[in-house]
């Protein structure tokens, strides 16, 4: 019963905690998550000891966020355009550089850049067209 006790207040005090992260609500936390308890699961019922079911958790773990995380990538790189579609840049005198349609006007190297493709203004994060 003592080898018990340790592990199971560990549990008690650490789990609480562990499901009231706010890490826990993006798709690296929940990868995380649900990969340490499958590991744990399949660990312990493999081995049938804690050490296995640790050893198990830990690698869920690491799988878990690894896929997670690219999942949250993917799902950064798409957002939609707004009602009445990007804005295009205005050229400046010089070949490869245009004016931000938003804020004071910066002037935004695009070299390289093909015509009507997207571009985020680093200053203030807009998303508009190249010309």
């Amino acid at each position: 019963m003592k080898k018990y006790f340790i592990p199971a207040v560990s549990a008690a005090i650490l789990l609480p905690m562990a499901f009231s992260l706010s890490s826990c609500e993006t798709p690296v936390g929940q990868g995380a998550g649900f990969g340490a308890a499958t590991g744990a699961i399949i660990g312990g019922a493999a081995t049938g000891r804690v050490r296995g079911a640790a050893i198990g958790a830990g690698a869920g773990a690491l799988a878990g966020a690894l896929v997670g995380a690219a999942i949250q990538e993917d799902q950064a790189r798409y957002y939609h355009a707004p009602p009445g579609g990007y804005p295009y840049a205005k050229r400046t005198g010089t070949p490869g550089y245009v004016y931000s349609p938003y804020g004071n006007h910066n002037v935004i190297d695009v070299r390289g850049v093909p015509p009507g493709a997207l571009v985020r203004d680093p200053s203030t994060g807009g998303v508009f067209r190249k010309p």
